[in-house]
């Protein structure tokens, strides 16, 4: 009865020669549907090829993309949460950062840095999703806080990427601080006329769009971020209406003047060089000047 056998073409290819991909190696764009491998992804500043759908990207990334040749200074990667309320849900809040430390590598939920952005000194602070839904707590705040205290003392321009999903309910109020430490310091630096750009990606959202992510002299948003305090449900079911189409998005926000400007990711760092080229002295500190010989030169000391 061989004529029910399959018979064997003869030829196997061992376990190691196969080509095969780690699992998430594949990313299938949630706008078009295509299929991109993640080495493709990162190429391109993690934005779809086919649709320019603009994926999550992380904070380091940003830093990497906006600095001059990626190059910059690291800041407060040293900080790490406390258990201010002894906060237990699932698990205990400590346990939670632990697990997020161990799967990002990063300290918290926002990084910061300084360098020069088309020979403009800068210092940028990112903030990143994939650590606790990029919630604010006290950590970010301080971060935040640090970068923004960093550009005035050093006569640089500052910009803080937004990408959150609002206050982080395990600190309670003292994550609320946040709001107005951030923004009081902003103020300051408002004070000595240094520009302060926010870009806002998706999603921000919550306290973070109630504070220094609106606060920009500049606010520029990529394509289709989510940008809002409460959500689209909470404000239809408030309301008790439907909301306008798009609501919410970048390019509704621009339409009703809550936004300057939409780049892609791929322009980001142009635009910011041609804006600090407009708002920065010509006289402002380049990298590794110091600080006090600009202060004499201009009469301030």
């Amino acid at each position: 009865m061989a004529w029910f056998k399959r018979q064997s073409a003869g030829i196997k290819t061992e376990a190691r020669e196969r080509n095969e991909a780690p699992e998430g190696y594949w990313q299938k764009c949630p706008e078009c549907g295509t299929i991109t491998s993640q080495r493709d992804l990162e190429q391109n500043a993690r934005v779809c090829p086919s649709c320019q759908h603009h994926y999550t990207m992380p904070g380091l990334e940003y830093l990497r993309l906006l600095f001059d040749d990626g190059q910059f200074t690291r800041h407060d990667a040293n900080l790490h949460s406390g258990d201010p309320l002894s906060f237990e849900d699932r698990k205990p809040y400590p346990q939670r950062t632990i697990a997020a430390e161990r799967k990002t590598g990063l300290n918290d939920a926002a990084v910061s840095g300084t360098g020069l952005v088309g020979g403009h000194p800068a210092s940028i602070a990112a903030m990143d999703f994939s650590f606790i839904g990029g919630s604010m707590g006290s950590v970010v705040g301080e971060i935040l806080t640090r970068a923004i205290r960093r550009a005035t003392e050093e006569q640089r321009a500052c910009v803080i990427i937004s990408q959150s999903g609002g206050a982080r309910m395990m600190e309670g109020a003292l994550s609320l601080m946040q709001m107005a430490k951030t923004s009081a310091n902003l103020a300051v630096l408002g004070e000595h006329g240094l520009p302060y750009i926010s870009i806002l990606t998706n999603p921000t959202t919550g306290g973070v769009t109630a504070s220094f992510a609106m606060l920009g002299d500049v606010q520029i948003a990529e394509p289709g971020a989510l940008i809002g305090f409460a959500g689209p449900r909470v404000i239809r079911e408030t309301i008790g209406r439907d909301l306008p189409r798009g609501f919410q998005r970048a390019e509704f926000l621009l339409d009703k003047g809550f936004v300057d400007l939409i780049r892609p990711r791929g322009e980001m760092r142009a635009t910011l060089v041609n804006l600090f080229g407009l708002l920065m002295e010509g006289d402002a500190p380049r990298e590794g000047e110091p600080l006090a010989d600009t202060a004499l030169a201009n009469g301030q000391a």
